[in-house]
């Protein structure tokens, strides 16, 4: 319970995937998750690094989908036909590759489709196909409201929650998130830091967030998975080595899974 986890992030600056699999593993970390965005440009490409993970003795605890065309999903037509099929296709491999849970948006960019019927029929076939195939999905708060409660309100089987980005709800949402709405249904957390003024994907500790608050809510409804942090190595902290970047990085997730753990909930 409460496991500290990274993401392998293939952008990170000046180092390779390979590089940051082997600095993640040297910082300590046992826990990771994957981002499959079916990228080809990658020299060492998302399936290796799977397999490398799994060589080196990491749990990869999920993949997190890619979103290319995510709004077409709510719309008429035959992309988010494709889009659709896709992701059924993605959950086919993941069965595979023995990973049981997945991370997806619904959707990308500042202005998405209105959520609708037409969209969550679709949804209802993926959410239906992973629970065929034992796999989870974790649907992401991403920049708008709404989307997360229509769906989790209109389908309520087990193997379907959210996947709570602690960047995204203080740049995107000002903090304000009903938490208890998702009570029972948290499956994963993406957490980083930000100043509100964008996305910027910071240590914990080094942007405004306020971690015992956002922390004591997760505890609140029931939060019991890894401490995952979605770091990314850039801009000034490229001062240090990607070793010591994971290494502080590990050590602010201590210090997160210490505040969780001593976090007093809430009376009810």
């Amino acid at each position: 319970m409460n496991n500290l986890a990274v993401c392998i992030q293939y952008d990170n600056e000046n180092v390779s995937p390979k590089e940051t699999i082997n600095a993640i593993k040297n910082a300590g970390f046992k826990d990771v998750f994957i981002q499959y965005y079916h990228r080809n440009d990658l020299e060492f490409s998302e399936l290796e690094q799977i397999d490398y993970c799994r060589e080196l003795g990491l749990n990869i605890i999920f993949c997190h989908l890619g979103y290319k065309n995510i709004n077409e999903i709510w719309l008429d037509g035959e992309i988010g036909e494709k889009v659709t099929n896709e992701y059924i296709k993605d959950l086919e491999l993941m069965h595979q590759k023995q990973i049981n849970m997945v991370v997806m948006h619904l959707t990308t960019r500042r202005e998405p489709p209105m959520y609708n019927e037409i969209g969550l029929e679709r949804v209802k076939r993926i959410v239906k196909y992973a629970k065929e195939l034992g796999i989870k999905i974790a649907f992401e708060n991403t920049r708008k409201q709404g989307y997360l409660e229509y769906v989790l309100g209109n389908i309520k089987d087990d193997n379907v929650g959210i996947c709570f980005d602690t960047g995204h709800c203080h740049a995107h949402f000002d903090d304000k998130f009903d938490y208890a709405f998702f009570k029972d249904r948290f499956f994963a957390v993406h957490m980083h830091d930000n100043d509100k003024s964008g996305d910027l994907h910071l240590l914990p500790f080094d942007g405004t967030i306020d971690w015992n608050d956002v922390l004591l809510k997760l505890k609140e409804n029931n939060y019991k998975g890894p401490i995952t942090l979605e770091l990314f190595y850039r801009n000034d902290y490229l001062n240090q080595t990607i070793d010591e970047f994971y290494k502080e990085g590990y050590d602010r997730g201590v210090k997160l899974k210490e505040i969780f753990d001593n976090a007093t909930k809430f009376s009810v």
